[in-house]
């Protein structure tokens, strides 16, 4: 698929941020209830909680942790951690990830990456691959310190980039035990080399020189560029001239389906330096013997970064190929995004 220019492959195709409105400033714990912000319907088979915990910069994060209904805190019981789309934040599809395997008996904790959504971190909406895959780390720190939780059994869940991020953190954060992705990006290799490895060593260049010369301006006017993305409120339609991979995310993200006030902006357009300079996935296969289950749509547009980084990675390793599903349709779709598997798949490497 033939994208008008490096910077609208990074900006328009990826659709990839989020603009903040607030950010918490408290390095403590916090928990507490909170009116219902969620692009989902509430279950009451759960119990939702407001959480934050810092991560090893001091950035707090800010995450919802979702526990059954039915959870006794005398006990121990298998955690899961769920990253957001790239661009998306845990009132999205993370949250319902997290909301649907707590009513499968997991606890659960969707969260936000440092420097966008509800976390912390200045200045607002950097996307960084080291600190994006830190905050994968930091759950894990929260969540193995939860008196209900049994530290040796913490599982992740990525969806889109954090696919990425979830599997570049186990590659040496050994506490994680098992991984699953969905509609995995890499983000480090189509900024790097453009979508499916189209671009050219000459474009790559002068995008590093216009970056370069963005920085120097970023640094004389005080603040980063931020480029324009998506609208604050909910749009009717998909805009006349998308292409049909930024069609199907604003389809998601600008429109009812899944907009939310968090999620409607690019990240800082120098955040790409970092990404092409911070190859994930390097040494995927070092996760094993811990299992990785990967996941995609039979129509997703992204379905090449999951069937290569399956082929990377070594044994125990499962495909799962969900028919007539489209990249974002495994964002939210509940009807398409194979819960059962996945409830067996933890199950089974993390116990009940």
């Amino acid at each position: 698929m033939k994208m008008k220019s490096t910077r609208t492959c990074y900006i328009r195709t990826l659709l990839a941020v989020v603009v903040s409105l607030f950010f918490m400033g408290c390095a403590s714990m916090t928990v507490g209830a909170q009116k219902w912000d969620k692009t989902f319907a509430k279950s009451n088979q759960v119990i939702q909680e407001k959480v934050s915990y810092p991560n090893r910069y001091g950035i707090t994060v800010a995450a919802d942790m979702y526990m059954p209904k039915t959870i006794d805190k005398s006990k121990t019981y298998p955690a899961l951690l769920i990253g957001t789309p790239y661009g998306g934040v845990k009132e999205q599809g993370a949250g319902i990830y997290a909301q649907t395997m707590a009513e499968r008996g997991f606890v659960a904790m969707a969260f936000d990456e440092s420097f966008n959504g509800e976390s912390g971190g200045m200045p607002r909406h950097v996307s960084s691959p080291d600190i994006f895959v830190e905050d994968f780390s930091a759950g894990v720190d929260f969540l193995g310190t939860r008196p209900f939780v049994d530290r040796n059994r913490i599982g992740v869940i990525g969806i889109c980039g954090s696919g990425a991020f979830a599997l570049t953190a186990a590659q040496v954060d050994h506490r994680i035990k098992a991984v699953a992705t969905a509609s995995m990006y890499d983000m480090s290799r189509v900024i790097r080399y453009g979508w499916k490895d189209g671009m050219p060593d000459e474009q790559r260049s002068k995008t590093l020189d216009q970056l370069g010369e963005q920085r120097w301006k970023d640094f004389e006017n005080g603040s980063p560029l931020l480029p324009p993305g998506f609208p604050s409120e909910a749009a009717d339609s998909i805009p006349e001239g998308l292409d049909p991979i930024s069609s199907e995310f604003w389809e998601y993200y600008a429109m009812e389906r899944g907009h939310h006030p968090r999620s409607h902006g690019p990240f800082t357009q120098t955040s790409n330096m970092a990404f092409m300079n911070f190859p994930l996935l390097n040494t995927i296969e070092t996760i094993s013997p811990r299992p990785i289950l990967f996941i995609m749509g039979e129509n997703a547009h992204s379905r090449y970064f999951t069937e290569d980084a399956y082929k990377m990675a070594a044994e125990p390793k499962e495909l799962v190929i969900v028919p007539g599903a489209r990249h974002i349709d495994l964002y939210d779709r509940t009807d398409m995004i194979p819960f059962d598997k996945l409830e067996s798949f933890f199950t089974e490497n993390l116990g009940r």
